[in-house]
């Protein structure tokens, strides 16, 4: 099951994909990462998709990745009078605090809202379709200018682009959402509308260890922020969808390309998502301009790409992993790809572990048919060498099966559950038997193997030793994949 590529596919399960047989079809396509969206669908059937790749999991003998996205606030309209207002460029609306409204104003249940607001700030609604400039802000009143026209309907989302909202990214709804999460034993939170780093911070003392915790960047104030959002985070997820509502469609692509490179030096997965093969959700094929952003994305060095719609409702999903998944092999084989993701320029602390990553890649890079086995507890010894993006495969040998499906996002790394070693042959040995029962490395393989003294702890990377695979070795104590406990 060792995927001919080095770039992730993440697939969002739905309607369409929620059946056994085809997340089984999804997963043998070539999908690592599963995201369960809880804006959409009953507990019942978030609990029968987990059950499902468990399954999967057991039978195919590998670790697979399940993303929990919580939906986060959604910032609606509340009920017009009437169920819609039509208005024409130039109208002055005045909004009101509240779920209903008289026939004078349009209603907006969220207060927080003529607390953040000022004059001269934006307010978009039904995904930008409608915008208007805030004119006016007076207790719970508000006016605005309509900069287009249109209809406004009945609970459509709003957006503030200038405005920082005092309302916390975890709703009731995510909190009971999170705890079902937790239970079924999901490997990573998708948390929406973060702000700031304070926001991770929130989160994950909900969490509590027990999942690894992806930011999704899709407003402004997060941008602001992104330095600090990168740092508290174990992931990020550009969620270029939603941040294209709230920031002109051209400043996408640059802050798609600046948020890699920052997740890529801070040893951090970054997800690009959003609209990558839209018109597969009713095309069995992609338009050129899709096959050409999914190359961006993968040429910009990106641990992983999503489909949403397209696997989740589309009449496709099978189909649009395919293509996904050549899309990505066929550009990693371009004889530009390596410049493209070595021209970045990664700054190196002078530290034992962070050297010894560094020199196992560039040993990879000088020798012929090599393979790195990095033998990780936490995963960062995984992560440390993947950012340097080594042409060679990453086998990632962990004694966590928490921490195997986890690094299933990360970039060129394939993970494997493997007990802990005790001793330099134990740890050849094992290496060295994982690499070819996994298919990866054949006889004449040139071997890195990447670890810490003392063996088994975390934070201790420190040795770098260089072995050839002559012919299969076996550990009588190696245990088969599928110790995870369901």
């Amino acid at each position: 099951m060792h995927r001919q590529r080095k770039a992730k596919i993440v697939a969002t399960v739905g309607p369409s994909s929620a059946a056994p047989d085809v997340l089984e079809k999804l997963f043998l396509a070539g999908v690592d990462v599963f995201r369960m969206n809880f804006s959409h669908g009953e507990r019942a059937d978030h609990v029968a998709v987990h059950r499902a790749l468990r399954a999967l999991e057991r039978k195919h003998g590998r670790p697979i990745a399940l993303l929990q996205d919580l939906q986060g606030p959604k910032i609606r309209l509340g009920r017009i009078p009437g169920g819609e207002r039509r208005v024409a460029a130039g109208d002055i609306v005045s909004f009101a605090a509240g779920e209903t409204a008289s026939d004078r104003h349009i209603p907006l249940p969220h207060t927080e809202i003529f607390e953040a607001a000022s004059a001269g700030h934006g307010l978009l609604i039904d995904d930008g379709r409608i915008r208007l400039r805030i004119e006016d802000v007076s207790g719970d009143r508000m006016t605005a200018r309509a900069l287009n026209g249109g209809v406004l309907r009945d609970r459509k989302g709003v957006n503030l682009p200038d405005s920082v909202l005092a309302i916390s990214p975890i709703t009731e709804k995510d909190r009971r959402d999170l705890e079902l999460g937790l239970d079924l034993g999901v490997d990573w939170v998708a948390m929406s509308f973060v702000q700031s780093a304070a926001d991770i911070t929130a989160a994950r003392d909900l969490i509590g260890g027990r999942a690894a915790l992806m930011a999704k960047i899709e407003k402004p104030a997060a941008l602001a922020q992104i330095a600090g959002i990168v740092a508290a985070a174990d992931g990020i997820m550009v969620a270029r969808g939603d941040l294209g509502v709230e920031i002109p469609c051209e400043e996408v692509p640059g802050w798609q390309k600046q948020i890699v490179q920052q997740c890529r030096a801070a040893m951090k997965p970054v997800i690009v998502a959003t609209q990558m093969l839209e018109s597969m959700v009713s095309s069995p094929t992609p338009t050129r301009a899709e096959a050409s952003d999914v190359a961006t994305a993968v040429y910009d060095g990106a641990d992983a790409v999503m489909l949403s719609a397209e696997s989740a409702v589309g009449g496709y999903p099978v189909e649009s992993v395919e293509v996904m998944d050549r899309i990505i092999r066929r550009t990693e084989a371009h004889r530009l790809y390596r410049s493209f993701v070595n021209a970045i320029d990664i700054g190196i602390d002078a530290i034992p572990s962070e050297v010894v990553s560094k020199s196992a890649a560039d040993v990879a890079d000088q020798l012929d048919h090599a393979v790195i086995a990095a033998f990780t507890y936490s995963g960062a010894t995984a992560a440390r060498i993947a950012r340097w993006r080594p042409a060679a495969p990453i086998i990632a040998l962990t004694p966590r099966d928490e921490i195997a499906r986890r690094l299933n996002v990360l970039w060129g790394t394939h993970s494997v559950f493997s007990r802990d070693v005790a001793s330099y042959e134990e740890m050849i040995a094992r290496a060295s038997e994982t690499a070819a029962s996994e298919g990866i490395a054949p006889d004449g393989t040139q071997l890195i193997i990447v670890g810490g003294i003392p063996f088994g702890e975390a934070g201790t990377t420190n040795n770098l030793r260089i072995a050839r695979i002559s012919q299969p070795v076996i550990c009588a104590d190696a245990p088969a994949y599928g110790a995870f406990e369901i």
